[in-house]
């Protein structure tokens, strides 16, 4: 389960030996994995032949937003591209580590990874969008016939091998990027962010806040305000996250969303069930901007809805403009 902890209050975290020692071999690489179509282990190990596909137009009539999976091991950090999304979503994997879907559409980064696998409940995340293209480097043998029918486009190193580059700088599985120019002609535009989220002036109320950390069982998030740059930098593990070129991570308005995390039909190779996060539904969420934080309700209806905040009054809560991470928290 994930808790939240604020910079006046943290509450009492579990963590258990067993963990500790999944998380050490999550970190090694060992356990990160899902089998591929082919039932080999998920190492991000994409081939990187020439492909024959087409950069897809951008525009009115062309595709919608771009979603990347992302990994979120200490060792493919720092990210690459991750600072250029609209959207960040950050949710719990097997051994209780996390992995990210930025989610692109106002513009694209040159390169974007490490790009990892995907995960059922991502396919109901990505509902929201009018068929998303989905960047990920495989998923289980099982999974598969589940993202082939559902309403995205899947694009892989085995389906597209020309938009995807192998990095020097770090070994598989943590080294895959997507390469989004090879891709799309351009960014789909702001039309495409179908999530529901109203941007603009803050409403009435809220809390003075500097800080709020999530924490899953193996690793945790820190989001503290910084009044220079009117923004949320982020940190991961303690350590500040920053992208491959030095640059810190720091969106304008960070939503810590309750949720649903049950277990799922899936487990990974080393028989760690995998978390399903329910987006779908409602519940609280905690909204940090401008160095206050909102305690909202959220609610999404259907998967193909957006999802929308409401203040305790029943106001509509609107983000700052710029990036938004939306971290899914379990619900107490």
């Amino acid at each position: 389960m994930a808790t939240v902890g604020t910079g006046r209050e943290a509450r009492t975290r579990r963590g258990t030996a067993t963990r500790a020692l999944l998380a050490v071999l999550m970190t090694a690489g060992l356990a990160a994995g899902c089998t591929t179509s082919g039932g080999s282990t998920d190492d991000g190990r994409g081939s990187t032949a020439p492909s024959a596909r087409e950069p897809r137009p951008s525009g009115p009539d062309g595709p919608p937003v771009l979603a990347v999976k992302i990994d979120n091991a200490p060792a493919a950090r720092p990210h690459t591209g991750v600072d250029a999304a609209d959207v960040v979503y950050v949710e719990q994997v097997e051994g209780g580590l996390s992995r990210l879907m930025a989610v692109y559409a106002t513009r694209l980064p040159e390169s974007v990874g490490p790009v990892r696998s995907a995960r059922e409940s991502d396919l109901e995340l990505l509902r929201q969008f009018d068929r998303p293209v989905l960047a990920f480097s495989g998923a289980q043998g099982k999974l598969l016939p589940l993202i082939d029918r559902a309403p995205l486009e899947g694009v892989t190193p085995e389906s597209s091998p020309g938009v995807y580059a192998r990095g020097t700088d770090r070994p598989a599985p943590h080294n895959l990027y997507l390469r989004p120019e090879r891709l799309m002609d351009g960014p789909p535009g702001r039309a495409a962010l179908t999530t529901g989220f109203r941007f603009g002036r803050p409403p009435a109320g809220g809390e003075p806040e500097d800080a709020l950390t999530v924490r899953y069982p193996a690793t945790r998030f820190t989001f503290t305000w910084s009044d220079a740059d009117g923004r949320w930098p982020v940190s991961m593990d303690g350590v500040p996250a920053t992208t491959a070129g030095g640059d810190r991570l720091a969106p304008a308005t960070v939503v810590v969303q309750y949720v649903t995390v049950r277990r799922s039909g899936y487990r990974d190779f080393l028989g760690n069930n995998t978390p399903y996060t329910e987006t779908v539904g409602s519940g609280e969420a905690t909204v940090l901007r401008e160095g206050r934080a909102y305690e909202a309700r959220w609610n999404r209806p259907t998967a193909e809805d957006g999802t929308s905040f409401t203040t305790g009054d029943g106001e509509r809560m609107t983000f700052a403009p710029g990036q938004v991470w939306v971290v899914y928290a379990e619900a107490p």
